[in-house]
């Protein structure tokens, strides 16, 4: 079991519920763009939020961004030791910077001891597109054991200055390489792992890359939080990694939608409902199984471990609970007659 380490009010590792995150796409020193963006963010379920600190008037916005916001503020750091500092003095939660990156021994430690004294996490973010070019060429290219020995070094540079509050990811593009440098880094070592797969692309793809290389890590027991990166607006990322948490049983964060993939049996237009039924759900947070199921004969059977569901038959359709049939409604009320039905859950 990992160890763990605390961002916030939000725990990390050592058996703590695997939280989601996300980061901010707006430019962090428009503070009111931001915090709007946290918001809608936070109502879709985001737990941790991050936001790019690539200049002094980001760093200088976090303090602002904090009083406007309820869920813990990570600050992503390139290179530059003072932006870690500076976010430091304005209260951020946890720190995403490679110690590696920002110079001299005597910038680490500073980093470090700032961190320390104010109990801010650091995440340690190795990258396959940044590796060291001299590990690159020592493994021939990114591969797991490149991107882990990157990651325990800078944990080196960190312990070397008494710092142990740490987090790490390993991500890269290759979900086969991803994949393989997690378990290795699990084998590794007992800090808390923030699982992605960096650049997965645009939904269509994305969310296929994320689910193998997040959930089957998930389903081995390895991660302790995750980013589903993906091209678009940040909020599905969020619905992604709710997704993906329910499918690997890790854990459940609002409804599962069951829905069986019709077949000749099925007498009425399933498809257009069930993405109806899931649009709906996107704004529940009760973590319940919801079925919607092709036809009347075997639906309810089929579906007899959900909390509630609908099956369809010849223009009209049956609303049901854990296999029980409730009660029969035209097909044109079935959607509704099913929210009603989870709201009394």
């Amino acid at each position: 079991m990992s160890k763990q380490i605390q961002i916030g009010n939000v725990t990390l590792g050592g058996g703590a519920p695997v939280a989601i995150q996300s980061m901010c796409n707006t430019r962090t020193d428009d503070v009111d763009a931001t915090v709007a963006q946290i918001h809608a963010l936070e109502a879709a379920g985001c737990e941790i939020i991050r936001v790019a600190v690539p200049d002094m008037a980001a760093a200088a916005a976090i303090g602002q961004i904090k009083k406007e916001i309820s869920i813990p503020l990570v600050a992503d750091i390139h290179f530059d030791y003072k932006l870690a500092l500076r976010c430091a003095e304005e209260g951020i939660d946890k720190i995403r910077i490679n110690p590696g990156n920002i110079g001299s021994h005597e910038r680490v430690r500073a980093v470090a001891d700032a961190c320390r004294e104010r109990n801010i996490p650091i995440r340690i973010g190795v990258n396959g597109g940044s590796l060291e070019k001299n590990l690159l060429a020592k493994y021939g290219g990114v591969t797991p054991q490149a991107l882990v020995e990157s990651a325990m070094g800078h944990v080196q540079l960190l312990n070397d200055c008494n710092f142990d509050d740490i987090c790490i990811s390993v991500k890269c593009s290759r979900v086969d390489v991803n994949m393989a440098a997690y378990q290795m880094l699990h084998q590794q070592t007992d800090y808390p792992l923030h699982l992605g797969v960096t650049e997965a692309g645009t939904p269509s793809m994305g969310v296929i890359k994320s689910a193998i290389g997040i959930g089957g890590l998930l389903c081995l027991g390895i991660g302790d939080t995750l980013r589903v990166s993906l091209t678009a607006d940040p909020v599905e990322e969020i619905y992604a990694a709710k997704k993906i948490l329910a499918a690997s049983g890790v854990r459940q964060v609002g409804p599962n939608l069951i829905a069986c993939p019709t077949c000749g049996r099925t007498k009425y237009d399933m498809i257009p409902i069930a993405n109806e039924v899931e649009r709906r759900l996107q704004s529940c947070t009760k973590p319940i199984t919801v079925a919607v199921m092709g036809c009347v004969v075997n639906g309810p059977g089929e579906a007899s471990a959900a909390d509630v569901g609908i099956a369809g038959g010849q223009g009209e359709g049956l609303v049901f609970r854990k296999g029980e049939i409730l009660y029969k409604v035209p097909e044109d009320k079935l959607v509704d007659a099913l929210m009603e039905e989870i709201e009394k859950l």
